[in-house]
Formats: structure tokens, sequence, C-alpha cells
């Protein structure tokens, strides 16, 4: 079994339609759309499942090349961000997967809707083997932020998924002083530090834009059987002064936490998660944003500044949940603490 480099669990999959990403044209995709191979969910195989182009896969897939060159997909990123890793999944491709791949990235030209004619491309992930229905992980060669990416599969064949793993290149210079953003959001750099339980749903949906679509589409935990309750941890995208909380419990109705509470802190959590095991042990003692609060089945919860306590600037909040339950969306909204 192929080992999850820390990458992968760290870092936010930039690639995600949750950062507003998508793949935009490619060389072919005969068997299997572009498109399909930026899903959140993993891949799936289905035996019997055949369209009028044959085999259906779950993925992205080319048609058997006769010619010479190869196949390349091209994507545009939701978000600029600085790249760490990439995983180029070959989930149930057996006979069809390609013998290699790269990925290169850029930031565009200033052409709207392509990388433009003279964007500089750079290597992300260099040329290398594939196996058959595996991850592919690989460490990203450049540090430096881009919009754009193109996928090359050498010559054809098919990729169950992309996932690009890395950190949102957010220009806070260019938010206004006196500005409320989202500064959880996952565009905005926010990330999910750990959390006590998670047996349920897709964490990372929790800081996603927009509302969830399912009852999968957001943070569930067990049913909890001890005393106690159950919590999150969230490193904001910048510091600043809380004014705003939402709490979305879209399509939990049997399921959403009876009560939620937040705490905050600046506990400057590192990229790198060195330090990561402390600060956990730590969130616990951290001030209250918002005390206890009831919440209700399937609504969105929007508490005010009248609601939250004066605890100064904060770059890292915990999100109790009271016993356990699941949540969709957690927002933190605030202005910029610049100092």
């Amino acid at each position: 079994m192929t080992e999850t480099p820390e990458f992968a669990t760290r870092f936010v999959n930039l690639a995600s339609p949750k950062m507003g990403t998508e793949a935009v044209a490619c060389s072919d995709d005969f068997f299997a759309p572009m498109a399909r191979m930026l899903q959140d969910g993993d891949p799936v195989w289905i035996p019997d499942k055949y369209d009028d182009r044959g085999k259906w896969m779950d993925g992205w897939e080319s048609r058997r090349k006769r010619t010479p060159g190869h196949d390349w997909c091209l994507i545009r990123l939701g978000v600029p961000g600085i790249v760490r890793g990439v995983d180029i999944d070959t989930a149930h491709f057996t006979g069809n997967y390609p013998p290699e791949a790269m990925l290169e990235g850029c930031r565009s030209a200033g052409e709207p809707g392509s990388p433009g004619s003279s964007a500089e491309w750079t290597t992300l992930a260099p040329r290398s083997a594939l196996g058959s229905s595996c991850h592919n992980f690989r460490d990203s060669v450049c540090a430096e932020p881009v919009d754009w990416l193109r996928l090359n599969i050498y010559p054809d064949g098919g990729v169950a998924r992309l996932r690009v793993y890395g950190a949102p290149a957010v220009d806070w210079d260019a938010v206004a002083g006196d500005a409320v953003v989202e500064l959880s959001s996952l565009r905005n750099g926010g990330r999910i530090v750990g959390y006590n339980d998670a047996h349920y749903g897709d964490v990372a949906a929790l800081l996603s834009a927009g509302r969830g679509r399912t009852m999968g589409d957001g943070w569930e935990t067990r049913r909890r059987r001890e005393p106690g309750h159950d919590w999150i941890v969230v490193a904001l995208g910048h510091r600043g002064i809380v004014e705003r909380i939402e709490v979305d419990t879209a399509h939990f109705k049997g399921n959403y936490p009876d009560r939620c509470s937040v705490q905050g802190a600046v506990a400057g959590a590192s990229d790198d998660g060195s330090g990561d095991g402390a600060l956990l042990d730590a969130a616990g003692s951290w001030p209250f944003l918002l005390e206890e609060k009831k919440l209700e089945a399937d609504s969105v919860h929007v508490f005010e500044a009248a609601d939250l306590a004066s605890a100064g600037p904060v770059d890292t909040v915990r999100l109790n949940i009271h016993p356990d339950g699941g949540v969709s969306r957690f927002r933190v909204f605030g202005r910029l603490d610049r100092g």
C-alpha cells in the first residue's frame, strides 16, 4: 500500500471544484470527460457500466493515440496557490493507464479564459513513471505561485483523479483596511489543523463555499457514547478581529449538534505541522469567542457582534459541538489585524 505523504494531509487540494477549479481544455477525452478527473469523491468501479463510447470509467481517459505526441489537460485553478505535492491517481485504470506523466504550472499572462500566449510554464512534478490502479504521489519542485496547471500524460490513457496539494496565495495587501472577510475560507487559506473525530463526511467541506449539497458534504462525528463533546480546530487564513460566525447544519436533521461554542487564540499554527500536537492540547483552554448556543436542524445560524466576546485578534479557532453530530459549513468573518 502506498504511504500517504504529509503534504496530502496537511494542505488543501487546490485542484478541487470546492476551490473553484475547473478543467478547461484537453487534447482528447473520448472515453471519459476531463472534468471527472477533478471530482472530490473517491473514484469508483462499476463492472457492467458502459456508454456509447465504451467502458464507463471514473476519471479522464483519452482514446488510443495513433499519431505522434502525447495527451494533455489544461486546468484553471480557482485561486492561485503554491503547490507542495501532487497525486496522479490511476485507480481502476489497469490496462489503460498512462506509463508516464508530468505536471506543469504557470501564472496567467492576463488573457481572460486562458493562461496567455506569453505565459512561462514551469515543472511542478517532473515526468516520471506511473503505476497501475494506484496513487502516484510526487513532491513539487517549484515554490512559486501558479494559477494554471497542465497535466501531460505519455502517450495516452486514463487518470482517475488529480489532486494538487498546496496553500492558496492570497494578496492580503489588496484587502481594504476595514473590510470584513471570511477568514476561515479554504480559498483564503483557512485549513483544518485537527479534530477529535471525523467518522463521516468530508472534513475540508466544512470550510468550503456555498451550502452543502448532501449530508455527506460536511463534517460529522460518530455517535458519542461517553462524556464530553466533539471539536475541530481551524487555522484562519489571516489573523483578525472576529465580527461574525456562521454555523450551518444543512441536511443534518436527526443528527445535528444540540449546541455549539467557539474558542480562539493567536496560536501560530505552522504550515509544516510542527507544534500541532501542543496546539490541539492547549485549544480547550482558549478564551471563548462564542459561549454555548442552541442549534437547530438544517439551518444557518448567524452569530453577530452582540453574541461574541471581545477576545482581541485570533489566528486559530476551535469549534465545539455538544455533544456530537454534523455541521455542513463553518464560517468566521472578521477584519484583518495587520499588527
